[in-house]
């Protein structure tokens, strides 16, 4: 029996990394909000790896905390090991990832929806998403609660009729054991969202006594430790190491022996799964000339046994998962605490999408995290913040607040998704931005949190620290571009150690920072008037300087971008009747609905000559170049 329950402004229906966001940013943002989970126990859960950043992942977690977002302060309040990948290669690359303690990471999650203004949380499935003629009118729980709202954001991750699959053995079932979400995704289908299976999966948990740590390659954290948050001001100590053991033949021999019983392989899974994050099964068969892969041994937290296994995730068998885990070094009497499985669930097009992450067919629908089609905490946390703030601009009457592909890891997270769409689980990488230089991880405060700031997501306290930060870095460097530095021995014999020419005559100290062999810091001695500066200005002067000719070159590029995506179209245009215009492009323009040229010349299936025959169309019409839209950021 149905009955009338709290009306609410926004609600937000999953409590992993992209509800939380997306509920605290709402919240934050005035908007009487609820966050619906299936359990309470599962707020923040880590189902796959206890950790938080990685190779562009770290990026998006630096964005989430520069716009006003949790997850950085999160993993900061709970690292376990802090490391920073990519240090041999350029800044644009270096990312942060951290091994957190899983339970605390929950228990610090559960607090800050717990006591957030504004928010309700609650356990409850959804079972419904009531509709009428002007878009969202209400949820409806599995006890017949009828909630209603102006919003909805869908943050379901792999619940939504979540099946798992090991071996031959199949269920229903969410991550973890937990229930699956059965009845929404018919009411979805219902309501005009078009569904579709992707696969993740995860490997097993075993016991810490049964494993032979002598015998494995040790992984310590980095000393010292850098935070993901612009506001954590003590380091996080590292309190565990990570550890590295590797396949051999003999476990290969195995996996390829029972191929067939892997439910990858036996035809059970409909579901696509990760292009970049494959099980140990298709690692053997796609790469069968690796004598080896490595495996991460990494702990779960500093209060229980359970160890993670990264890089072996598997569907195979229980019992060839025990004979597999004891063909590797150091593992020989491991003991499985819980078994791999894959997990096999709905999610939409991410195509069907504005790129507010709002449902084309359906106002106030928004979609965030896995349900979107992507993979990974840090993904799902991003998009889960930009759905969040939309929803909340959507219900205040507000225009949508939008990011573009130079402004940030999310823009081009959030683009792609809308524009290009995913064939397979989404994973961000720094490859996918052609800006990268311009969108480290040092400097997403600079490109976001002003942004932040107007959308009253960051605090006056907080800005003003931002910008005293920016004040101390541009005086730093008006102040090496005016200091000369007088030869010396002692200067010279440090210049021709480190590989790079002695000087004769005075230069600027600026000049000798941007020499690619020589550092910020190493110059400290020659210059007597160099101020305390915090770590984090001193980098920045650094970068800004060493890569001051390609940070310009790649200013030029993000100029002739913006002009295209100033030409706006619009929102009824019939690309069927723009003569020229070849049919795949016909067929893909009126798929997207691309806001502007410049999103359409980024569809896959339009060319350079189809977008020559758009602009020629909307010259003819004369349709005025649009101002640019909200959001776009500082490069």
């Amino acid at each position: 029996m149905e009955y009338q329950a709290q009306e609410y402004e926004v609600a937000v229906i999953g409590a992993g990394h992209a509800g939380i966001e997306a509920a605290l940013a709402c919240a934050r943002l005035g908007v009487k909000t609820a966050i619906f989970t299936m359990s309470l126990d599962a707020i923040g859960n880590m189902p796959c790896n206890p950790s938080i950043g990685g190779t562009a992942k770290g990026h998006l977690v630096r964005e989430i905390d520069a716009l006003g977002g949790e997850m950085g302060r999160a993993a900061d309040a709970t690292t376990l090991q802090s490391r920073m990948l990519n240090r041999g290669k350029g800044p644009a690359v270096h990312s942060l990832r951290v091994q957190a303690d899983r339970q605390k990471y929950h228990i610090y999650m559960k607090k800050a929806l717990e006591n957030q203004e504004n928010l309700d949380v609650k356990q409850a499935e959804i079972v419904d998403i009531r509709l009428d003629e002007s878009g969202v009118k209400a949820v409806v729980t599995h006890l017949g609660a009828v909630h209603p709202v102006k919003a909805v954001i869908i943050c379901s991750g792999t619940f939504l009729r979540g099946k798992i699959f090991v071996g031959d053995i199949s269920y229903s079932s969410g991550p973890d054991g937990m229930h699956a979400a059965q009845s929404l995704s018919e009411k979805l289908a219902q309501r005009g969202v078009a569904l579709r299976r992707f696969k993740t999966g995860t490997p097993a948990r075993v016991q810490r006594r049964s494993i032979d740590f002598s015998v494995l390659e040790e992984q310590p954290g980095d000393e010292p430790t850098e935070p993901f948050s612009f506001e954590t001001k003590e380091r996080p100590t590292n309190k565990i190491s990570c550890y590295i053991a590797y396949t051999n033949e003999k476990t290969h021999a195995l996996i390829r022996e029972n191929m067939h019983r892997s439910a990858m392989y036996s035809g059970e899974i409909e579901g696509v799964g990760p292009r970049y994050c494959p099980s140990i099964e298709d690692k053997i068969r796609r790469f069968a000339d690796k004598p080896r892969h490595q495996i991460f041994v990494e702990p779960m937290g500093e209060d229980t046994q359970e160890i993670y296994l990264q890089g072996a995730s598997t569907s195979l068998p229980e019992d060839v998962q025990i004979q597999m885990y004891r063909t590797i070094q150091g593992l020989e009497q491991v003991q499985m605490m819980r078994n791999a499985y894959a997990i096999e669930y709905d999610c939409c097009d991410p195509l069907d999408l504005t790129a507010a992450l709002e449902f084309k067919n359906i106002p106030g629908l928004f979609g965030a995290g896995q349900f979107n089609g992507t993979s990974g905490y840090e993904e799902a946390a991003a998009q889960g913040l930009y759905a969040g703030i939309n929803a909340a601009r959507l219900v205040r009457g507000e225009p949508p607040f939008l990011l573009d592909r130079a402004s940030s890891y999310l823009g081009t997270l959030v683009d792609d998704l809308v524009t290009k769409g995913c064939s397979d689980p989404y994973r961000m990488m720094t490859s996918r931005s052609e800006y990268r230089l311009l969108l480290r991880q040092d400097n997403a405060d600079e490109r976001l949190t002003p942004l932040g700031y107007e959308l009253g997501l960051i605090s006056q306290e907080r800005y003003e620290q931002f910008l005293e930060k920016q004040r101390l870095k541009e005086q730093e460097l008006k102040r090496v571009a005016a200091l000369t530095v007088s030869p010396s021995q002692e200067l010279n014999a440090l210049l021709v150690s480190r590989g790079t020419a002695p000087i004769a005559t005075g230069v600027k100290l600026a000049d000798l920072i941007r020499r690619p062999q020589i550092g910020y810091g190493e110059l400290a001695p020659f210059d007597k008037e160099r101020p305390r500066l915090p770590d984090s200005v001193a980098q920045q002067v650094e970068i800004t300087l060493k890569y001051e000719g390609y940070i310009k070159k790649q200013m030029a590029q993000v100029a002739q971008m913006r002009r295209m995506e100033k030409r706006e179209l619009p929102a009824d245009l019939d690309y069927t009747k723009i003569r020229g215009l070849r049919l795949e492009a016909q067929e893909k323009l009126s798929r997207v609905q691309p806001r502007s040229v410049g999103q359409a010349s980024r569809i896959s299936g339009v060319s350079p000559a189809d977008i020559s025959v758009l602009l020629i169309y909307l010259q003819a019409q004369g349709r005025p170049q649009a101002p640019g839209h909200e959001g776009d950021g500082n490069a």
